[in-house]
């Protein structure tokens, strides 16, 4: 089958040579038994590429299941993928077959593999290199003949470096990398896909298919796309439902697009000689750091606001930490006093800037003592304030820092936070 009837047939629209290619490394290896490892962005259709894979594989005709390693609590995935006998755990009424027992002979696509707890990594490494694996609760060792295709959309060979994926696993899933190109890489499909996405809905809404003006398709095409071609479907589809004007113009375009418009976040280095933090470690927990930010920002403006209030207003002074030389030249410690806030001011933490104030020779001057800028402890510190808001209770915690229930578990114990 040639790559245009393959496409045809798994609604791959597209003609970028960066999805040809990946589109041909998957026809090439599909009739093999070799392990592959999809890597993209969410929303770039990885799964679409995993069932192509069995498709055109001689397992075909076997079963195929696509399993979310993100969405199964880490209690309970060993027993999703592998099993468990009887009484094994609370709750365990009868046995049960695991994913990799029921689709035997056939394939098994792993879907956010770089959420898999440790433990069961070590499991599926077995699996994948002796086809064997245990039950949970049981001591016979079972056989099966399962394909494995994972995919990811995080870096993880980054992650092997910091413990948080095994390194022998990587290497044993990545015998064949697929790169599922980002939609913004990609910007020639960027129209041809939006217009079958608006001729589909005004199919399914019984309207007319809206048309871009040339404003509107270089809006379309120099738009970020975070979300992919899913964000693009999406668009394409309240726009087909809620405009009256079927004719889109750049600026009726614009008001569908999110106000900010997130790419990926800067590269940061520590410094001459020091590692670098990738860009891809930042993506992986995106929209906590984004609520970081603005809370810095927020805490930043409060601060400037309070420095100009004490210059404008130096009686208030008196209320701040003071302290001047003494005769010999230090200083005086016993002149310090506690800074206290009122009114709409907040009261601030150990690692909030403190403003000095000196009086030498009676002229005031000021020193600005920086504080922590350190994204783990931001993050530490955000998570330990919706904890406390939301009583301990994990599952509102995750949701109002924007998570997983389980990415939160994960940060608990890697930060070393009780529950509180």
């Amino acid at each position: 089958m040639d790559q245009q009837a393959i496409k045809n047939r798994f609604a791959i629209i597209g003609n970028s040579p960066s999805l040809n290619h990946a589109l041909n490394v998957a026809i090439q290896v599909a009739n093999t038994d070799l392990s592959v490892l999809i890597n993209g962005e969410s929303g770039v259709g990885k799964e679409v590429f995993s069932q192509i894979i069995h498709a055109l594989s001689a397992r075909k005709h076997n079963p195929f299941i696509a399993v979310n390693c993100g969405a199964i609590p880490e209690g309970t995935i060993d027993s999703e993928l592998f099993g468990h006998e009887k009484g094994s755990f609370t709750g365990a009424v009868d046995s049960r077959k695991g994913y990799f027992e029921t689709v035997n002979g056939g394939t098994i696509f792993l879907d956010e593999i770089g959420e898999m707890p440790l433990g069961t990594q070590a499991r599926l490494l077995r699996v994948l290199e002796t086809g064997e694996y245990i039950r949970v609760g049981s001591s016979k060792v079972q056989k099966t003949d399962v394909r494995v295709i994972a995919a990811t959309n995080k870096e993880l060979l980054e992650f092997t470096h910091n413990g948080r994926f095994r390194e022998d696993l990587y290497y044993r899933l990545n015998t064949v990398p697929i790169r599922v190109p980002a939609l913004r890489d990609r910007q020639e499909d960027i129209i041809l896909l939006f217009r079958k996405f608006a001729t589909d809905f005004a199919d399914r809404y019984k309207t007319t298919s809206v048309q871009l003006s040339e404003e509107a398709k270089n809006t379309l095409i120099n738009y970020s796309w975070p979300g992919n071609v899913r964000e693009l479907k999406n668009i394409a589809e309240q726009i087909s439902v809620l405009s009256k004007d079927k004719n889109i113009s750049g600026e009726q375009l614009r008001s569908f697009l999110p106000d900010h418009n997130y790419t990926r976040l800067p590269v940061l280095t520590s410094g001459s000689g020091g590692t670098a933090v990738s860009q891809s470690e930042f993506a992986n927990e995106r929209e906590i750091l984004y609520k970081l930010f603005f809370d810095m920002k927020k805490d930043v403006n409060e601060l400037k606001k309070m420095f100009f209030d004490l210059l404008q207003n130096p009686s208030l002074a008196q209320h701040a930490p003071v302290f001047s030389p003494d005769s010999n030249g230090t200083n005086n410690m016993s002149n310090i006093k506690e800074l206290h806030t009122t009114g709409n001011n907040p009261s601030y933490g150990q690692n909030t800037p403190a403003v000095i104030l000196r009086n030498e020779n009676n002229i005031q001057q000021h020193e600005e003592i920086e504080e922590s800028l350190s994204i783990m402890d931001k993050e530490k510190e955000l998570i330990i304030k919706a904890l406390k808001k939301h009583r301990g209770k994990r599952r509102d915690a995750s949701l109002d820092l924007g998570i997983s229930e389980r990415t939160l578990y994960r940060k608990l114990k890697e930060y070393d936070i009780e529950n509180l």
